[in-house]
């Protein structure tokens, strides 16, 4: 797997909108991006809008494909997730991208993009806050991002006592990502093998049940069974039915890996919350589960 160079100040930086349209605008970022020492350019979709897109989906893939072709253009950020990345993936060329790596940089959505490249370019990819998250980020993420990007220590320890873990420890490439998108690209050019990974997931606004169904699905699709580790991220404005579905999901998630032995730990600081730390998909790591306290460490 293919490592992007490290960013320096002075570098060249593109924001992208390969999904839906931005509301508002992203200031912020530009001013801390800025702050950091980078340049950065606007592509034409973070101001445009067709329906719930950033534009039409060829303007949309034309924007994605010129920063991925400019040499001069060292990371690529994705304005904001929402829906659409899909609908032009298989349309873009990654040959001028894979021999000239660049960090490719968002979530939620995104998620399509980070499986694709892990699985049909090769490349290390970045699952961290996008420019429309930066103004309601935790100093905490924000600086995690700035680490993964200028390539600073970027391992994480954390503890929690919401929902107890399963103590453990696993190795292997950090994958994954938002769980309906992982979901939405089984058995797709994008999707990916699971076995011998630590797999991470994080998801907004679903029920109950339908994260059980979509659990069930990986189940089926025999994705969980030879897992290294899974890293249960932020799971927020979650739905429940009426009747209730009956089970915390904590709980939903445990029940499917009940039967496996590999390291299991909730609440990890990634997702759609503000504490959204970065995350280097594609990099080997070294994951330690206690009851209380999770160690994500990157291996060289």
């Amino acid at each position: 797997m293919n490592t992007p160079a490290f960013l320096k100040k002075g570098d060249k930086v593109a924001i992208v909108c390969p999904a839906s349209y931005i509301k508002g605008d992203i200031d912020v970022a530009l001013r801390i991006l800025g702050d950091w020492g980078l340049r950065v350019a606007v592509g034409n979709s973070v101001t445009s809008q067709f329906h719930q897109f950033a534009g039409t989906d060829e303007l949309r893939r034309q924007d994605l494909q010129t920063a991925l072709d400019d040499p001069e253009i060292k990371a690529i950020f994705a304005a904001r997730g929402g829906y659409g990345t899909v609908r032009i993936i298989d349309q873009l060329d990654f040959s001028q991208f894979s021999k000239c790596p660049k960090w490719i940089i968002g979530f939620s959505d995104i998620t399509v993009l980070h499986s694709h490249l892990h699985n049909q370019v090769g490349v290390c990819s970045i699952h961290g806050q996008m420019p429309k998250s930066f103004e309601e980020s935790s100093q905490a993420a924000l600086s995690s991002l700035r680490s993964a990007l200028f390539g600073e220590n970027t391992d994480l320890i954390y503890k929690q006592t919401i929902f107890p873990n399963r103590a453990g420890t696993g190795e292997g490439r950090l994958i994954g990502g938002n769980l309906a998108i992982l979901h939405s690209i089984l058995a797709s050019p994008s999707d990916g093998k699971y076995d011998d990974k630590i797999l991470f997931i994080e998801d907004v606004g679903e029920k109950h049940y339908n994260i059980d169904r979509m659990l069930w699905t990986l189940k089926r699709a025999n994705k969980l069974s030879k897992l290294q580790g899974l890293i249960v991220g932020g799971f927020t404005a979650l739905q429940d039915s009426n009747p209730p579905f009956g089970q915390r999901f904590e709980e939903i998630v445990m029940d499917h890996v009940a039967e496996y032995d590999f390291p299991v730990c909730f609440h990890f600081p990634a997702g759609h919350i503000a504490d959204n730390h970065s995350m280097i998909l594609g990099k080997q790591v070294q994951l330690t589960v206690k009851n209380e306290q999770t160690s994500l460490h990157y291996l060289k």
